[in-house]
């Protein structure tokens, strides 16, 4: 019995980590897609393409990791009692997926935008927001395997 607990919590874990890296995948990916649509001009087929790439990867690639990430981090935490007030770096670990789920609805936000011809942002504005993922990243990442807290 103790060999399939471990087993469950093995592959529970290897799931959200696997769900971690297609939905980081598409976040990296996703505002450099926002990049070069912002420099493309409205109504070409370039445009078009871009707005077809950028609705894919979201819908395809990163709402059903965001989903699969969030079950399977949840079902880690509550059932195998890691989660608790004591432990601080999960708690600000959790505070930092939710600003990153917040900037995938961002995300989805300049999909409709694009979608709808209706950007105002320049393709600056994107490059410096393409960097907000990372040090979102970086904080996550340090926390869950340091555990410093």
């Amino acid at each position: 019995m103790e060999f399939l607990q471990f087993l469950d919590y093995s592959w529970t874990k290897a799931l959200h980590i696997i769900a971690i890296i297609t939905w980081m995948a598409g976040i990296f990916y996703l505002p450099r897609l926002f990049v070069y649509h912002a420099m493309t001009e409205t109504g070409t087929d370039k445009s078009e393409t871009f707005k077809i790439m950028e609705r894919r990867l979201l819908k395809g690639i990163m709402n059903p990791s965001m989903i699969a990430a969030w079950i399977f981090g949840l079902w880690l935490a509550f059932p195998h009692e890691i989660w608790s007030m004591d432990a601080i770096w999960l708690n600000i670990k959790f505070g930092l997926v939710i600003l990153l789920s917040i900037y995938h609805m961002v995300c989805a936000r300049h999909v409709r935008i694009f979608a709808a011809d209706a950007n105002q942002k320049s393709h600056v504005y994107f490059r410096y927001f393409n960097e907000v993922p990372t040090l979102l990243m970086l904080g996550i990442v340090i926390l869950a395997v340091v555990k410093p807290f």
